[in-house]
């Protein structure tokens, strides 16, 4: 090998890592420069909330930047819309991201009307909302209770995979089921079904999953397990309109699923 090329060899290494260095530093320092600033926060939200008639969703994206959206447009996220159980109810539905994000409450969606303001781009989406016949949460102390439970059922505005969750909380006993039965009910085409494990600590310190099993007039029409990870899960199933028994059951999977924080939601729609 030549000695120039040899030394070159010798040094490319070195040569790589400071070219390296170089290109972080200048991503360092123009990453600011990436992020919309205050100002242009507020004249988006500004903006937003002059075409906002009521009723609409607004969400965020990347979800890491929805402090910085609530603390411009909190004001208009009832506890509802916050705690939901997903989009679907809701006709319209706006979007504040940056860097091209998007929300997953607008995939497959096409925007009827966008903006950008300094990096902040907002999106306004239409669609059919879906109806809501039964909200069971609301109607909680119309259950009937089986099997073994430490706490609950309740209804609460939970934390679950970081999200406000409104939702029905129940903590079985370790390895066991507790069956929530709601008789008489009205259904439509499709129950929507939202479920996930409350409270970031008892998730950190508690890693069995739980499970959550759904059967209308005694038909198992689901049934799928969550784990500490899998945050709030949405599922639906088809279901044919009329009146109906509907019965939920949760559980703490094995034996070393204490204080097992189950917490779903469920509506009957069509």
């Amino acid at each position: 090998m030549p000695p120039l090329v040899a030394r070159f060899a010798r040094l490319a290494p070195a040569i790589a890592l400071c070219l390296l260095a170089a290109w972080s530093a200048v991503r360092t320092v123009g990453a600011g420069r990436r992020v919309p600033d205050d100002a242009a926060w507020a004249a988006a939200a500004t903006r937003v909330r002059a075409a906002l008639t009521g009723g609409e969703l607004i969400v965020f994206a990347p979800a890491w930047i929805e402090p910085v959206g609530r603390l411009h447009l909190g004001d208009r996220l009832d506890l509802a819309a916050a705690g939901r159980l997903d989009a679907a109810r809701f006709a319209t539905i706006w979007e504040l991201s940056i860097r091209g994000a998007r929300a997953p409450e607008t995939r497959g969606l096409t925007a009827a009307e966008s903006f950008t303001i300094g990096g902040v781009t907002a999106r306004r989406y239409r669609q059919r909302a879906a109806v809501v016949v039964t909200d069971f949460a609301a109607r909680l102390t119309e259950t009937s209770i089986t099997g073994e439970r430490a706490r609950g059922p309740t209804a609460v505005l939970a934390e679950v995979g970081f999200t406000p969750r409104r939702c029905v909380q129940v903590v079985p006993q370790p390895d066991r089921e507790v069956g929530l039965t709601f008789r008489d009910v009205e259904l439509g085409t499709e129950l929507a079904i939202g479920v996930g494990l409350a409270d970031v600590f008892t998730r950190r310190d508690v890693r069995n999953p739980g499970e959550l099993a759904v059967a209308v007039d005694g038909v198992e029409l689901a049934r799928w397990r969550f784990g500490v990870d899998d945050g709030w899960t949405v599922r639906t199933v088809v279901t044919r309109p009329g009146r109906g028994t509907v019965t939920f059951t949760a559980r703490a999977v094995g034996l070393g699923a204490s204080n097992r924080l189950v917490c779903f939601a469920a509506e009957a729609r069509r």
